[in-house]
């Protein structure tokens, strides 16, 4: 079970990290550590605290990667990538994430992220549910890792996403 302080640290570099829109209330964050598809990765520094996360969630067919961020204190050091590259190197699934469209140069820096790790960035169009009440709808596009989705690949993915991910009923 995660401690309250390393998921308080997480929480903070989630704040500071990503728009509202982009995660959860604390408390509905916090409830997805009892979630049997969540998991939550972290990097330390050597005073033991968390400089990096991964929130993930492990399907059957799949592992998705919901957030990963670095404290802003040490980005660009590389930290990122080993926890990507880590998390990987752990999976025999294909792994999903979720990116804006690459129109801004720091989107299409994200999307070159991901590509340098083997993810491909698909075309299907893809919709994020409101994570907070009152939230429009995000407009993404899905990225897979180590090859492109064919149609009915995307499809179950979507589908799981909205059901188990987000609550969604589609």
């Amino acid at each position: 079970m995660i401690q309250q302080k390393t998921f308080d640290q997480v929480f903070k570099i989630m704040e500071k990290s990503f728009p509202t829109t982009e995660f959860r209330t604390y408390s509905a964050q916090k409830k997805l550590l009892t979630n049997p598809y969540y998991r939550l990765l972290t990097e330390r520094n050597d005073n033991n605290e968390v400089i990096a996360f991964l929130c993930s969630w492990e399907f059957k067919f799949f592992r998705y990667i919901e957030n990963i961020a670095v404290s802003s204190t040490i980005r660009g050091r590389g930290v990122g990538n080993k926890l990507m590259r880590r998390y990987i190197d752990q999976s025999k699934l294909p792994i999903i994430l979720e990116v804006e469209p690459p129109e801004t140069e720091l989107q299409q820096k994200r999307v070159r992220f991901y590509e340098r790790l083997g993810f491909h960035l698909n075309s299907h169009h893809h919709i994020q549910p409101p994570l907070r009440e009152g939230n429009p709808i995000l407009h993404l596009n899905i990225m897979s890792h180590p090859e492109l989705l064919t149609d009915s690949q995307y499809e179950k993915i979507r589908y799981t996403l909205f059901q188990e991910v987000y609550d969604f009923k589609c």
